[in-house]
């Protein structure tokens, strides 16, 4: 492998041969420096990784080069001139196209109308439906997804599909810099190859294009060149081809993550939870059919299968979200109903969902409320919430997580992700949950907050909590399990010791290409 480059870009004038350059980017928010003096830069044709832990900055310098956010100092250069970027319609005006992991489209629209909206063609005074359909259905072509129906109501699309049509409207229209924040955190990894090619023929073509993702591989493998950034500043600027995920992952956090999957100490002990003949009808997603499992104390239980395996549906009926048809839920050896959110909670089970901003937090209350809210009787005395205790707990829990936050009042929709998901994990461990459910725990969490989960993880089951976690990720799976449960078409279709499961088996029975008889 070719020696490591790293270099900051320092700009004391304008550079021609570059598409785009962000120079000294200053932006501050009450109580933090969310950008420091940071200089990036794309070149005409080139596919730029930007990487950081959560709360890096990656997020915001995207924002301010979309509009979004104004620096405070800083200049931004395109295509050799200075320009300046108040709103977003400048940037689109400039052909640059920002798109989110929160798309910004309507879903009661059709695809055609969300691909052309605020520039739908008309004719004689009217909208030209059939013109924006063959128009529609062109771009969708040329992306590889012709597949999509124009016609179609967005609403009636996967989100991973939905993200598809963002992509073709961000395309519709000249292009000159491209941003795709979070991809691989909504389209299924069966159709990234597909984004891969859009991708490097929109690079041929001119097309310059930033590319964020978590997912250090799948920086690699598509980028030219990598912007790391820490803390709000820029770390270096590397060559893909000359760098490893794990020196990547070191020059993000600043540490080395030899010990990214922790050895425990816990061990495993009496049942916690017991699942007979559980079986759902009617869900709108994907039913299950007799399942059959037991989590023990001090156990992580692994739950892995495919995109509509039955993964999530599961989780949500043990904690009551979902309807069953038939079944029993054991806790302690104890039979217990569980028809609600409620009576799980007071069974001692807490669900960290997949989806933590639609349904794991109240984005518009504060830090000290999302920590708090599942566990009211621990603040509060014949109805009356005492703020003191309140704020005393939440302080002990972001100093426990190292939940960065400028303070307890901090509205939780402006932390990052990996943030947002602590102040999940700590709401759970304030309610003293003997039961946790993990729905994919590091879904868009960076590498060194995903370290710090697995740790407060394995001291949870040193303590005797049971965990069941649900990933989609093969390395946390192998990582982090003591067994590991195949969901397939709402069944287990296999059940392995963690030690003896293979990335190559559990895809193999996840497919229904092997079939694995459950441990006796």
């Amino acid at each position: 492998m070719a020696t490591q480059q790293v270099f900051s870009p320092e700009f004391s004038e304008t550079d021609k041969s570059l598409r785009l350059q962000m120079i000294e980017i200053v932006k501050d928010f009450p109580g933090v420096r969310a950008l420091d003096h940071v200089n990036f830069e794309v070149r005409p044709g080139e596919i730029m990784g930007l990487v950081g832990e959560n709360g890096a900055g990656k997020s915001t310098l995207m924002k301010v080069l979309s509009g979004a956010y104004q620096q405070d100092e800083g200049s931004i250069i395109l295509t050799g001139r200075e320009v300046d970027i108040s709103i977003p319609a400048d940037a689109l005006g400039l052909g640059i196209r920002v798109i989110y992991q929160e798309i910004d489209l309507v879903p009661a629209l059709s695809v055609k109308e969300n691909i052309f909206m605020g520039r739908m063609p008309t004719r004689r005074g009217l909208l030209d439906m059939q013109s924006m359909s063959q128009e529609a259905k062109r771009v969708l072509d040329e992306i590889g997804f012709g597949d999509i129906d124009p016609d179609i109501e967005l609403s009636k699309l996967s989100v991973a599909r939905q993200h598809i049509v963002a992509i073709a409207q961000a395309l519709s229209s000249p292009v000159q810099v491209l941003v795709l924040d979070e991809p691989s955190a909504v389209i299924p990894e069966k159709d990234m190859g597909a984004l891969y090619d859009l991708l490097r023929q929109l690079a041929k073509q001119g097309i310059s294009i930033v590319y964020i993702s978590h997912h250090l591989q799948e920086v690699l493998d598509i980028s030219h060149r990598i912007t790391v950034l820490k803390d709000g500043a820029l770390v270096g600027v590397v060559q893909a081809a000359d760098i490893d995920e794990r020196r990547l992952s070191n020059m993000m956090v600043g540490r080395d993550l030899e010990d990214y999957y922790p050895e425990r100490q816990a061990q495993i002990v009496d049942e916690a939870l017991r699942i007979e003949g559980l079986t759902s009808e009617g869900l709108i997603t994907q039913d299950i059919h007799d399942i059959n499992l037991t989590l023990h104390r001090g156990e992580i239980l692994g739950i892995y299968g495919l995109v509509g395996s039955g993964r999530t549906e599961l989780a949500k009926i043990l904690f009551g979200a979902l309807a069953f048809k038939s079944g029993h839920i054991f806790i302690e050896g104890q039979e217990v109903i569980i028809r609600s959110p409620r009576q799980a909670i007071a069974r001692g089970l807490g669900l960290l969902v997949e989806d933590r901003k639609d349904e794991g937090l109240v984005l518009e209350a504060t830090v000290s409320a999302n920590i708090t809210m599942a566990n009211y009787p621990g603040i509060s005395r014949s109805g009356w919430i005492f703020s003191g205790r309140e704020e005393k707990i939440a302080q002990e829990y972001v100093d426990r997580l190292r939940i960065k936050t400028p303070s307890l009042q901090t509205v939780t929709k402006s932390l990052s992700g990996g943030n947002q998901q602590k102040v999940v994990l700590a709401k759970w461990l304030f309610r003293q949950a003997k039961i946790l459910i993990f729905d994919e725990p590091t879904r868009g969490v960076d590498v060194g907050a995903k370290s710090e989960i697995y740790q407060l993880m394995n001291q949870l089951v040193a303590r005797g909590v049971a965990i069941m976690m649900i990933s989609s990720e093969l390395n946390e799976i192998l990582g982090m399990a003591d067994r590991v449960i195949v969901m397939r078409k709402g069944r287990i279709a296999g059940d392995i010791k963690g030690s003896q499961a293979t990335e190559e088996q559990l895809v193999s029975i996840a497919m229904g290409v092997e079939q694995h008889d459950p441990i006796k």
